[in-house]
């Protein structure tokens, strides 16, 4: 029987990875990233409410001001989460007070176009979802 390195027990794992089981490592990646926050901050990040422009760097305050609802805590740990998973990257220039901007990085943009399109069919098929739950309660 031959010998593998670590290098290739994990690439055999890697290989090896299925959402559908619940010990699988993509599984608690797909759960962090498919939340509310985190789906909304990924797309409005640089894009803004509408969704049409390129992302870019944008401020605090701005994603605060996108994302109606989001409480201040909530956005800071959805922002520190994404990025402690590498899909943000936090910049702080020293100025009076401190400018802090957020960007996606290369893997955040990788993600970025999947979550806006998201965004995208939730919001035109809103309707259509709700004429099913309502005709389900009447007749479920």
């Amino acid at each position: 029987m031959p010998t593998t390195t670590a290098a290739e027990r994990r690439a055999d794992a890697k290989a090896q990875y299925n959402a559908y089981l619940a010990a699988c490592p993509s599984q608690q990646l797909l759960a962090r990233v498919s939340g509310k926050w985190v789906t909304l901050v990924l797309s409005a990040l640089g894009s803004g409410p509408d969704c049409d422009s390129d992302p870019r760097p944008m401020r605090y305050s701005e994603l605060g001001r996108v994302l109606a609802g989001v409480s201040p805590k909530m956005l800071s740990q959805t922002l520190k989460s994404l990025e402690r998973d590498g899909l943000v990257v936090r910049t702080a220039t020293a100025t009076v007070p401190v400018t802090v901007t957020y960007e996606l990085t290369d893997l955040g943009l990788s993600l970025h176009g999947t979550v806006r399109q998201l965004k995208r069919w939730s919001e035109a098929h809103r309707d259509e979802v709700a004429a099913h739950q309502e005709r389900y309660d009447v007749t479920g």
